[in-house]
């Protein structure tokens, strides 16, 4: 009997400390329409970028602006109904076009997700060590049942779960919810992904909760070398655990860089209201927050040149032309006729 391998960096050859990792992920130009009665929708309009191993990038955006639709794609977990078009390639092998039979072979094993309500996603009738045995066997078919519980109870201490031996047996109502998004981060662990995507992982969680939860995530990305896509709205989220941000909005990147430079010299619009709705230590008790007026466009019938356009107090008459990601430094890009060129200040 072949005993399953331990977790390793995703390929040998990387290690998560070199000063320039390998590409594990290159999307470029991606698409994805629905369509809907006589008006397609547009909810993912061109993104491109790479993600790095042992990296990890946060796509950050209010909801409807296509971040999660955008790496559902990447999966093949869309309806039917979804036009999916450009290209996204994981160590080199396309994605897009690919039949479902070769997508199952490419989710838990080269890409795995964890998604914000655990509760939805295990099996109430079944204990958690079962389910995760379950992942484990699926992903190594040659691997007996022992090997794999003992896996189940390595994997579940990995992730810090306490008592792991005994949670093995225990059922998911019996945990509380930070424990079950532990069990759900142990599964997606179980085929030993390139990528491991948090598809708003921690949003249902308290905040001490969130910040365990976000620990444990950029932990195993440098243990393992699991390159990482953080989901989320909170860009105070993205500022305290990614390595590089990018914010969506109505299927667009509108600005992209890593996490530092973003927020030294912050040049969209639309980025600078999101960060100035994260509450500050100095806000006062019972004050309201910085608020985005409007309303984010019906991906239906996008306003013409720049969505964020009717929401801007910037905008001009200019703004009716789609403004294209341009560089404010290397690395740093952002879409917009009227940037902050004062930065974050």
């Amino acid at each position: 009997m072949r005993t399953l391998p331990e977790p390793t960096v995703a390929d040998a050859a990387t290690d998560a400390s070199t000063a320039d990792p390998r590409t594990v992920l290159s999307v470029e130009n991606l698409r994805v329409t629905f369509t809907r009665g006589a008006r397609p929708v547009h909810a993912v309009n061109g993104i491109s970028y790479e993600l790095k191993a042992g990296r990890m990038l946060a796509i950050i955006g209010e909801s409807g602006s296509g971040k999660s639709v955008s790496v559902r794609a990447l999966m093949g977990l869309l309806p039917p109904s979804a036009q999916i078009s450009g290209s996204a390639r994981l160590d080199g092998r396309e994605l897009v076009g690919l039949d479902e039979k070769s997508l199952r072979g490419v989710r838990g094993e080269d890409i795995s997700v964890v998604f914000q309500d655990p509760a939805r996603s295990l099996n109430p009738t079944m204990s958690v060590g079962h389910q995760i045995t379950e992942a484990i066997q699926t992903h190594h078919r040659e691997i007996g049942k022992k090997a794999a519980a003992e896996r189940a109870i390595e994997l579940l201490k990995m992730v810090r779960l306490p008592a792991a031996e005994r949670r093995f047996h225990e059922y998911p109502h019996q945990l509380s919810g930070g424990m079950r998004q532990r069990v759900m981060i142990a599964i997606a662990l179980a085929g030993n992904p390139k990528v491991l995507i948090a598809d708003e992982a921690t949003t249902a969680l308290d905040v001490t909760t969130q910040a365990q939860i976000m620990e444990l995530l950029v932990d195993l990305q440098e243990r393992l070398g699991t390159a990482v896509i953080l989901i989320s709205h909170d860009l105070g989220l993205a500022a305290s655990y990614a390595d590089e941000v990018h914010v969506m909005y109505a299927g667009r990147i509108v600005e992209q860089a890593d996490t530092d430079v973003l927020f030294r010299n912050v040049q969209m619009p639309y980025t600078k209201a999101l960060l100035g709705a994260i509450p500050q230590l100095s806000t006062p008790p019972h004050s309201l927050l910085p608020v985005i007026g409007g309303h984010p466009p019906d991906l239906s019938a996008l306003p013409v040149g720049c969505s964020f356009r009717p929401r801007c107090p910037r905008a001009t008459e200019q703004c009716g032309e789609r403004p294209e990601l341009v560089e404010a430094e290397p690395g740093h890009r952002y879409a917009c006729w009227h940037p902050h060129l004062e930065g974050a200040k």
